[in-house]
């Protein structure tokens, strides 16, 4: 005997051949001969079960499984009907819905219409038996309603908005200024929002320095930062360990070292771990950027504290927490950074990513433009 939990209850299975059924087979959700009180709906939730037992056992984040369930449910929702009665129609009119009346981004509907794939080409696999399940009890099967006819196609390298840009050198410096200034006010009114006003003054500033993400900069620990043989100036912030950085699908989170570039990010650093950190009383917190509710900060919270900053400035609403790795990237190569070097700070597979993110400004292309009329002139008058 065997049990195998589902939304709706535990059922037993018992028969041989147990071991042989893959992840998310119908014989291991479903007893055969048992009457369902409510067949629809059980078996609707079985499917669901045994397809987050297959995403699962594909090595796929728990946190994957979840989303993509929540959009399955959803499209069932919207259509007020099961798996086995979807049609290609049904699913154009949801995210045609999704497009005009919702406004998701492109990328969104994209990923929706992924997670909506996948679930029927996990139903209409003969090896699941949840077909012939369905063609036994309602006398039909469900069908793969996203095609290549009414998928969306992915066919540029960047989907961000046109409006998504990088910060100028001004804004952020204004940013930074903000930031800094509302830690003075809060500390002067003698209200304790002060430190976690620092914090987040602190990180937005790492955030930039080291060109992180945001899960990447809210997962940091204090033990994250080292020494870089090659860099002492730096002290021990030299190289700073990232652990948390983008997974590819059914991977652990990527890790790479990212080595510090400016001056001022060490005193940064180091004035919030030695000074001001240890005034929350988080000893035992190996967080760097501690919650004053949890183990650290959400990302929720770094995105409306920016967009506090940002709208408080006047400044562009495109503008957003991936703004500052942009502005990374950009600040870079507008330096004369070797834009290698720059791809592996960040950890972009491909150069052609990092070029996406590269916003360079209309002085630093006016720069460049001077520079190579003057070496023009200067070659004709024979000046070199």
């Amino acid at each position: 005997m065997r049990y195998c939990r589902t939304e709706c209850d535990l059922v037993e299975v018992g028969f041989l051949g147990l071991d042989d059924l893959p992840a998310g087979a119908a014989g291991l959700y479903l007893v055969a001969g048992v009457p369902l009180l409510h067949p629809e709906e059980q078996l609707f939730a079985a499917m669901l079960d045994g397809w987050q037992n297959q995403l699962l056992a594909r090595n796929l984040a728990r946190s994957t499984a979840d989303s993509d369930r929540r959009v399955v449910r959803a499209f069932a929702e919207h259509c007020g009907t099961y798996p086995w009665l979807w049609t290609p129609q049904l699913a154009d009119e949801w995210f045609a819905d999704l497009r005009a009346v919702r406004h998701l981004a492109r990328s969104t509907v994209r990923n929706y219409q992924g997670a909506l794939r996948r679930f029927c080409a996990f139903l209409t696999d003969p090896a699941y038996e949840w077909a012939a399940e369905c063609e036994r009890r309602f006398g039909t099967h469900p069908i793969q309603v996203i095609t290549e006819i009414n998928a969306a196609a992915h066919v540029e390298d960047s989907e961000a908005e046109a409006s998504k840009r990088a910060f100028t050198r001004v804004e952020l410096q204004e940013l930074f200024d903000y930031a800094d200034e509302e830690v003075a006010r809060k500390r002067a009114s003698g209200r304790k929002g002060w430190l976690p006003a620092f914090r987040d003054a602190t990180c937005l500033k790492i955030a930039y320095g080291f060109g992180l993400r945001r899960n990447e900069a809210r997962m940091l620990d204090v033990t994250d930062f080292g020494r870089n043989p090659h860099g002492p100036e730096f002290g021990e912030f030299g190289v700073l360990q990232v652990r948390h950085g983008k997974a590819r699908k059914g991977s652990p989170p990527k890790r790479r070292g990212v080595l510090c570039v400016w001056d001022w990010v060490p005193e940064v650093v180091e004035q919030w771990s030695t000074e001001v950190r240890p005034l929350l009383g988080v000893d035992d917190n190996p967080a760097l950027w501690p919650s004053e509710r949890g183990l650290r900060i959400g990302t929720s919270p770094l995105n409306r504290q920016l967009a506090t900053y940002r709208d408080a400035l006047g400044f562009d609403l495109a503008l957003d927490f991936h703004s500052l790795r942009r502005s990374y990237v950009t600040h870079l190569i507008e330096d004369g950074w070797d834009p290698r070097f720059v791809q592996e700070q960040v950890g972009h597979d491909h150069a052609s990513t990092t070029s996406i993110y590269t916003c360079v400004s209309s002085d630093f292309r006016t720069r460049t433009l001077r520079r190579v009329l003057d070496g023009t002139i200067n070659k004709a008058l024979g000046w070199d």
